[in-house]
Order: structure tokens, then sequence, then C-alpha cells
């Protein structure tokens, strides 16, 4: 028996080196170590990244080629994936639509929103809410909300959106409204001055090309100038009577100068 019992506590002795000072370190991670896994609010936003350029650059395609002209697998295109990893992000082109168009519409309210927090006089608000909506219209979503339109929305969105473009409308009809009252803007129908100028500034975003001959901000300035100040002159700034038929003397004599060289060239 005493043999027996050696032979069990020599066996048993391995198990009893895990638990010696050297070794329990090693069942513990290395200090300053990294899980190969990034935490989970950051593979959140990693993934709200890439939903954001799905709908950047389907924004920008829509733009381009129009809404029926353009697939999912252009969008995959650009992007550098395949068409099923789009699939992860968005469940079809409409719903890529929508997110796109609600973007435009959501960009615009929170600008509106912010310059009529800012207080001041209702002529002022007005200018600035102009200002914000020329803006987003030469960007992707807010082009995307023009040039697209809600009508190719799908029906159960369709009235959410025309909703929200109502808020828009009724927000620049009270600021219009405002003014006249404050007498900074001469009397008129807030709701067709609202339409006015909600048309012509939307109109940027169907003709408005980057790169072209004007920046953004420039376009966005001189629409404004426009609907403001009017496109024509003031009595005031009108030249004196008498100016007139001196301007047109003056081109008459250039005229016979420029033609008196082809005359004189035939005798």
């Amino acid at each position: 028996m005493p043999p027996a019992k050696a032979a069990s506590s020599r066996r048993s002795a391995p198990r009893a080196v895990p638990s010696t000072p050297s070794a329990a370190p090693a069942a513990e991670s290395e200090p300053g170590s990294a899980s190969p896994w990034a935490p989970v609010s950051h593979r959140e936003q990693q993934r709200e990244a890439k939903r954001n350029a799905v709908l950047q650059a389907a924004a920008q395609l829509f733009n381009e080629r129009g809404f029926h002209a353009t697939s999912l697998d252009d969008i995959a295109a650009r992007l550098n994936v395949t068409k099923p990893t789009l699939y992860y992000y968005v469940k079809n082109k409409d719903e890529i639509l929508l997110q796109c168009v609600g973007k435009g519409l959501a960009m615009m309210l929170e600008g509106i929103n912010a310059s009529r927090a800012a207080g001041g006089k209702a002529i002022d608000q007005l200018m600035t809410c102009m200002q914000v909506y020329a803006r987003i219209v030469t960007q992707d979503f807010g082009m995307c909300l023009i040039r697209v339109g809600d009508e190719q929305v799908p029906p159960e969105s369709r009235k959410e959106l025309r909703r929200l473009k109502s808020a828009i409308d009724q927000e620049f009809r009270r600021l219009v409204a405002d003014g006249v009252a404050e007498g900074s803007i001469q009397p008129c129908d807030p709701k067709i001055t609202a339409f006015v100028i909600a048309g012509a500034l939307s109109w940027i975003g169907r003709w408005y090309q980057p790169g072209g001959e004007y920046t953004a901000e420039q376009v966005a300035q001189q629409c404004i100038a426009t609907l403001c100040d009017g496109v024509l002159r003031r009595p005031a700034q009108a030249p004196a009577p008498h100016v007139a038929p001196a301007l047109t003397a003056q081109r008459r004599s250039a005229s016979v100068k420029a033609k008196a060289p082809a005359r004189s060239g035939k005798t």
C-alpha cells in the first residue's frame, strides 16, 4: 500500500503547477493587450460612416444620371464594393432615395431653425434662411431633393416628406409676414412671396454644376441679391435725360469711324 500511495502522489503533482506564482500570469491577459475586435461603439460608428458613404454615392449618381437610370450595381461600383455588400446598410434603392431626400430636408430645417433661434429682425432671419437654403441645394443631398423630387419616393413616405417641405414653406411665410409688419419688407402676399423665394432658390439645385464659373457661395449671393433688389433700376439710379442722346451720338460717331477705313480702301 505505501508504494501505491507514493505513485498516486507523483501523478497528482503536475496538477499543482498552475497554482504556483510563476505560472499565474499565463492565465491572464498581458497588460496593455488589445482585443482584435473594436468596441461596439466604434463598430457602430464605422457602420454609420459606411452607410453615409453609400447614401452620398447614391445621391451623386441620382443627380448625375437620374433615379431610374441608376442601379444598385452602379452605386456599388462607385464605392468599389459588391452589390451584396450594400444590403448590409440599406434594404433597396427606394430606401436609399428616401434617406437621401430626407437628409436634404433635415439639413434645411436644421439651418432654418438655427437662424430662427439666433433671433434678430425678421429680415435678418429671412436672409440667413435664404442663404442656408441656397447653400444646401448646391450640395449632394439638397440637390437630390430638388432634382429627383419626392414624387419618386415610395407612397408611404411621400406624405412625411411633404409635411417637412410644408414646414419650410411655412417658415418662409412667417418671416415674410413678420418682415412686412416690421417695415423691412414691402407689403405683399406672404404665401406668393414665399413660393417665389423657395422656387427661385430651389432651381439653383437643377442648373448649378460644381466646378463651374461661379462657386456655390457666389451663386447664392447673386441669386439672393436679385430676389431682394429686383432687376429693374430704381428711378434715382436712372441716367439723366440728356445722357441718352449723348450716348447715341457717340455710338453713331464710332460706327462712322469704323466704316471709314473700308470705304477709303476701295478708292
